[in-house]
């Protein structure tokens, strides 16, 4: 079993910003001494150009490149449901997907209820490559109040007890 010290997470969007890039994302990976990236989610196709090191089978090469373990935790990704509310949630205060700044309450709701009400923490950390130190929970969003990760990170480290750093671009 690995010897998890510390909880980050860090989102894909953003690093084609501001002159951040594909060298911006590993860069903020190492500054924050990952040793593992948890792929948490669903669907690991990115759009675009500017985000196509994060497409699976280029981000795990690129991972294995730079030294870092790399797992994919699907079990951890929010199923279609609390999507759907957090869809209706920004349709109705008129945020687009890649503006939004927080999840909506019924998105946290559901996604606790399914994802995380029946994890055992431990199982998570078990299931974890040994060399694990520093997990790196890895989504799409670039703010993590907008992201799934935040509630994950904020879940495991409540029941674990460490500290969680969210890595922004």
């Amino acid at each position: 079993m690995s010897q998890l010290a510390e909880i980050v997470t860090i989102g894909v969007h953003g690093f084609d910003e501001a002159g951040f890039d594909e060298a911006g994302f590993f860069d903020a990976l190492a500054a924050a001494n990952v040793d593992t990236v948890c792929d948490v989610r669903a669907r690991r196709g990115m759009r675009g150009a500017p985000y196509a090191f994060a497409n699976s089978l280029r981000l795990q090469e690129s991972l294995r490149t730079h030294g870092y373990a790399y797992v994919h935790a699907k079990e951890l990704a929010p199923s279609p449901t609390p999507r759907e509310a957090q869809v209706a949630a920004d349709a109705a205060t008129g945020e687009a997907k890649r503006g939004r700044s927080v999840l909506g309450a019924a998105f946290g709701d559901v996604y606790r209820r399914e994802a995380l009400a029946g994890l055992d923490a431990d199982d998570i950390v078990a299931a974890l490559p040994e060399i694990t130190s520093v997990v790196a929970f890895l989504c799409v969003e670039r703010l993590p109040e907008a992201c799934h990760r935040s509630l994950l990170a904020e879940w495991l480290s409540s029941a674990l007890g460490l500290p969680v750093r969210h890595l922004l671009p």
